[in-house]
């Protein structure tokens, strides 16, 4: 048995000796990184996070991105461990780690905020001279609300509950690429986003259509929103963002954060917060989108109002910002 066991070992090591770099680079620990659908920003981010070099040169681990329906659906993978990382909003973080997500009372408490990526506002896309100036105005009409499964999906819900209108309007659900195109054929009366500006699919349907943003913001004001939903924040979609906008528009928002199971290895987070968050990594971010240009060391803790994973606060803190 000892003979055995000695040649065993032998052989391990002699496999071990033989591996190529290729061999070795497929044993790495891979690490699922949760985005979000085609046209949408989280998609970007785990993109870029997994395309930078000095990421890809990381020997421990290796970075996979995974598309995703989006925020809710990066929530619930990121809860049960299927995805070590994601992009999640700060709002659906609160809800869910407080069993407080619609018709879903079970409490996510094993995602953790790593850092802030960037605010994401609603934008709600209708034809020039349709009379659409209110979310009221969109009963009976045909709209689409974001992908099923998404944050822009769920905060529709919300805000379209909120404002009376939600059973009220012919839903379709797809994601932000889709409805532009389903907007240009005709086939929508209007489209609602939940995501950085300026986003690809807004530019997409200016290019087949005269725009408006209806002013979600004035909505959201007189109709009491931000006292209901306090981790919603104000802002506006500057004039000039989008062709034939001339005008700001009022929004709001929520923050866009990186989130990640609370069993994932305090290094392995460390070890990406250090790489991402350098003059480097962040012009990297910046030249994939640049939205990205919130992110900086100052406001890495933004928007976060629920527990953060150890590796990160380990990073924060030596970053004198916690």
């Amino acid at each position: 048995m000892k003979k055995t066991t000695l040649f065993a070992s032998s052989l391990c090591m002699t496999v071990a000796m033989t591996l190529t770099p290729v061999d070795q680079a497929f044993a790495k620990d891979r690490i699922v990184f949760g985005g979000g659908p085609a046209g949408g920003t989280f998609q970007v981010v785990a993109n870029a996070i997994q395309t930078y070099k000095p990421v890809k040169a990381i020997e421990e681990f290796k970075v996979k991105a995974q598309s995703s329906a989006g925020s809710v659906e990066n929530l619930r993978k990121v809860n049960s461990g299927r995805s070590d990382f994601g992009v999640v909003y700060s709002g659906h973080v609160y809800l869910g780690r407080n069993g407080l997500m619609k018709n879903d009372t079970k409490k996510y408490d094993q995602v953790m905020a790593v850092s802030f990526l960037y605010g994401a506002p609603a934008q709600l896309v209708v034809r020039k001279g349709s009379g659409i100036k209110s979310v009221k105005d969109l009963v009976g009409k045909k709209v689409g609300v974001g992908n099923a499964g998404s944050g822009a999906f769920a905060n529709c819900e919300v805000f379209f509950t909120h404002m009376g209108v939600w059973d009220k309007i012919e839903r379709n659900a797809m994601g932000y690429n889709d409805a532009a195109a389903a907007f240009g054929n005709n086939q929508l009366d209007a489209f609602w986003l939940f995501t950085a500006f300026p986003s690809g699919a807004v530019i997409m349907a200016a290019q087949t259509n005269e725009i408006e943003l209806v002013d979600v913001g004035a909505d959201a004001q007189s109709s009491g929103f931000y006292d209901k939903f306090p981790y919603f924040g104000k802002l506006s979609v500057p004039a000039g963002t989008y062709k034939g906008v001339d005008s700001d528009t009022a929004s709001f928002q929520d923050s866009a954060l990186w989130v990640a199971n609370a069993g994932v290895s305090d290094d392995v987070v460390y070890k990406l917060l250090s790489t991402i968050y350098t003059d480097e990594g962040l012009a990297h971010m910046v030249s994939q989108k640049k939205t990205f240009k919130a992110m900086s060391v100052a406001t890495g803790i933004d928007g976060i109002v629920t527990p953060m994973h150890p590796g990160a606060i380990k990073f924060w803190k030596e970053k004198g910002v916690l």
